[in-house]
């Protein structure tokens, strides 16, 4: 469906849609305004029907959803054996269906794993992503959308039986106010023509990953780079519980929790943009010339400049030195600790936890 907007002003798409409108700044403030709607074509949508679903994901996932009311959102991760990242959704459940946000390169695998998992429980995995979009904005702006399911995104809240390990006050996502909207192919259809008329402002995803960045949200397209663990991206917040049961990569997530750190820790990087270069991700960060990680996430904000979130080796000193590796030469970068090198449950502190908003 991105050929919907392939005839709109300055637009300029790939394979999964839009990624801006011709103003990538003018969008970002359309977004946090409330004034316009993002167009996620990076994401796609799988659902899960039959009595058992809840306690079914309960069981084979991060998140404890067995008790998920009708409207309530959340996340999850499905983790490997040693608690790696696999894969990563954004739930939310209407009493009949659960709806999983998920990105579009893993849907397919995702879904793979989940249907060879049903045993002979009564739950029913399928891909609505051939019927159903996402689109992301404000509650405001989402709420004017004839939706099928919302997910409120929880993020900086620590959620029941989650960890917080930034120690940021206040986090720099506290206002983050985004929610994804699921849409079917009709609504999808109608927001398009709206927009080529000029009366439903839309955006690019570009905009929607630079307040994503900018508010140190990981995402497992961005930061799962197959051996990525929850706790060095803070992920602990609000896509794992702590204290619920046994599941595959469980036994990780509580040692390196309880009784050591993270190897890696994830670093908010203000970039140098007086060269106007802005590395890919995936370009590594330097100290002392030395390699010590890599760029996971890059954008240019609308306020804060080039800005950039980065893995880097868990022992990097907090007050180091750094640049970042480019075709056109390194470019200095000032960082900002989200996981702090001795990251676990002796040195952080929890946050009160915080009920999910509702939709």
């Amino acid at each position: 469906m991105a050929e919907l907007f392939a005839g709109m002003r300055g637009a300029v798409l790939d394979d999964n849609g839009p990624l801006h409108f011709g103003s990538p700044h003018r969008e970002q403030r359309e977004l946090v305004a409330g004034r316009a709607l993002a167009i996620l074509g990076d994401r796609a949508v799988l659902t899960i029907t039959g009595p058992d679903r809840l306690t079914w994901l309960d069981s084979i996932t991060s998140q404890a959803v067995a008790s998920l009311r009708p409207g309530e959102s959340t996340e999850l991760l499905i983790l490997d054996p040693q608690g790696h990242v696999e894969h990563a959704a954004s739930v939310v459940d209407d009493g009949a269906t659960t709806w999983l946000i998920v990105d579009r390169d893993r849907a397919a695998e995702l879904l793979a794993w989940l249907t060879r998992m049903r045993f002979r429980l009564r739950v029913d995995p399928q891909d609505a992503g051939s019927s159903h979009r996402v689109i992301g904005g404000t509650a405001e702006a989402a709420a004017a959308v004839d939706a099928v399911a919302r997910w409120v995104d929880p993020w900086p809240n620590v959620a029941p039986g989650g960890w917080g390990y930034a120690a940021a006050d206040p986090h720099p996502g506290a206002e983050r106010d985004w929610v994804e909207a699921i849409v079917d192919a009709d609504q999808y259809a109608s927001l398009a023509a709206a927009a080529a008329r000029g009366e439903s402002p839309v955006t690019g995803r570009w905009a929607a990953d630079a307040l994503r960045i900018a508010a140190w949200r990981p995402r497992a397209a961005s930061e799962a780079d197959g051996r990525t663990l929850p706790h060095e991206v803070d992920w602990l917040r609000t896509a794992v519980h702590l204290d619920k049961g046994c599941y595959r990569g469980q036994e990780t997530v509580a040692k390196v929790h309880n009784l050591g750190h993270p190897p890696r820790r994830l670093i908010a990087l203000q970039l140098d943009g007086s060269d106007d270069v802005l590395p890919e991700p995936g370009a590594e960060v330097l100290a002392d010339g030395e390699p010590v990680g890599a760029v996971t996430s890059v954008a240019r904000h609308y306020e804060e400049g080039p800005i950039a979130l980065a893995l880097v080796k868990r022992t990097l000193a907090e007050d180091a030195v750094l640049t970042v590796r480019t075709d056109d030469g390194d470019v200095a970068a000032s960082a900002e600790t989200i996981v702090p090198p001795d990251a676990g449950r002796t040195a952080a502190v929890p946050r009160l936890p915080r009920l999910s908003r509702r939709r």
